[in-house]
């Protein structure tokens, strides 16, 4: 592309302002969307009864194994725009980096609105528990959200830590409720519920696990927000593996205690056919009056994640332009706020016309094969290669059993990219088609590599 930075004119530094705790609690609400509350009867459908807790697990395990790869770049290169830079640095940054990193930012310029729209869009339909919304309602709602959190985010990141503190309470205050509610007043017994987990064949489990597992790991996405953070934690050699592990077992616990207690009150067999699951547990528990109250708090929960969610990825177009890599104007900073305020704006402008004009439909799933093949494949092969060249000193944060988390990761996440169908893999495979091509074009233009002269 023109018009873009030289490495030797970068912007100026973001200033390292989040704790542990911020980025912790950042990480958790990006993670805890509309997700759970939405994705929880399809899994229960998908798998029939109880088996659905088997997708939850798998979906815990998976972002385990891929917080490792993570956690190991994160720490030894903590700079904004997280697998910008991941991938750069691990395939050469005068060569393939350059192709891998730009398809990741050729990804997140429509992948991030996207996210952005999908969780707008789910946040409009659940709010028609409150009240009947028609089409050109939920369309206002949906993107009157959208602006609202781009207005949240236009300011300093100190500021935004302390709101992010904010949301998290409201995440386990919602969450809390749901487990503590039901589990204290279960009408349907656990032991039930784990016995036909474990009464379930293997081959019947592995059947619809693959396409349950897809809609579960949705959910846990977001573990990774404080890589795209990197440049703006305090102590990131250590605070980005430990607000990334913290999170994804912290998620895992209160996701499977959630749907315990959601099972323990609503039958499975009208849950799976439930629009409102939260809604209709509350409400079987005490009625429409705090039903009510649930769905607000489950609309804060959802908003939360939407606002984690642009922080992290208005971070990646800044980071690239900053490289000299992307158009120069999402390389600017506020001048007196710091903080990325093109790329913020784009994104999020992006994502509400993206909340307009599309349906929530399958958007889960197109997302995730969309992200699998160049940044979370892409990734672990890369650190792979990095060991291969770089002493283990480079490394401030190991991983135990080297390679086989790494190795596991790829082979799960395959597993993950064919479970979303032909569709969706030809979908996503036909985004990065488009990103080499633009990629060529944009080093054609400027004679780098691989049309530079040697």
């Amino acid at each position: 592309m023109s018009n873009v930075t030289s490495s030797d004119q970068l912007p100026d530094a973001l200033p390292r302002r989040l704790n542990l705790l911020q980025g912790t609690a950042l990480n958790m609400i990006d993670m805890v969307g509309i997700g759970p509350f939405v994705v929880l009867p399809l899994v229960i459908k998908t798998l029939g009864g109880p088996l659905f807790l088997w997708a939850w697990i798998l979906g815990a395990f998976v972002s385990l194994i891929d917080a490792f790869v993570w956690a190991e770049l994160g720490a030894a290169f903590p700079q904004a725009g997280g697998s910008y830079n991941f991938l750069k640095i691990s395939y050469g940054e005068r060569r393939w980096g350059r192709l891998l990193s730009f398809l990741y930012v050729w990804q997140t310029l429509i992948q991030a609105p996207l996210v952005m729209a999908s969780g707008a869009i789910g946040f409009a339909q659940y709010a028609s528990y409150l009240m009947p919304l028609d089409e050109w309602q939920r369309k206002a709602v949906s993107g009157g959200v959208v602006l609202i959190i781009i207005a949240l985010l236009y300011r300093k990141i100190d500021s935004i830590g302390k709101i992010g503190l904010v949301m998290w309470g409201a995440v386990l205050l919602t969450l809390g409720w749901i487990i503590v509610g039901g589990l204290s007043n279960a009408r349907i017994p656990l032991a039930d519920t784990f016995q036909s987990m474990g009464s379930a064949s293997g081959g019947l489990i592995a059947a619809g696990l693959g396409q349950a597992s897809v809609k579960t790991i949705y959910c846990y996405l977001g573990y990774y927000n404080v890589c795209h953070l990197g440049g703006e934690i305090q102590r990131p050699t250590r605070n980005i593996p430990a607000s990334m592990f913290i999170s994804i077992v912290g998620i895992a616990g209160l996701y499977l205690l959630m749907n315990l207690s959601v099972v323990s009150v609503v039958p499975w067999q009208i849950a799976q056919d439930s629009n409102f699951i939260v809604s209709t547990f509350v409400e079987t528990l005490y009625g429409p009056g705090a039903a009510r109250l649930a769905t607000i708090l489950v609309l804060l929960v959802a908003f939360s994640s939407l606002f984690a969610v642009l922080l992290g990825y208005s971070r990646v177009p800044y980071a690239a332009a900053a490289d000299g890599q992307f158009f120069r104007i999402f390389a600017k900073l506020h001048p007196t706020r710091q903080f990325p305020y093109v790329s913020l704006l784009f994104l999020g402008g992006l994502g509400f016309v993206f909340s307009l004009l599309f349906r929530l439909g399958d958007v889960i799933t197109a997302i995730l094969a969309m992200r699998i093949v160049v940044q979370f494949v892409g990734q672990a092969i890369g650190l792979l290669l990095l060991h291969r060249r770089r002493a283990a000193s480079e490394f401030p944060f190991r991983m135990p059993l080297y390679p086989l988390p790494v190795l596991l990761a790829i082979g799960v996440w395959l597993f993950v990219f064919f479970s979303t169908g032909l569709t969706f893999m030809l979908s996503g495979l036909t985004v990065i088609g488009l990103g080499i091509v633009a990629f060529l074009i944009s080093a054609g233009v400027r004679k780098q590599w691989p049309f530079e002269k040697t």
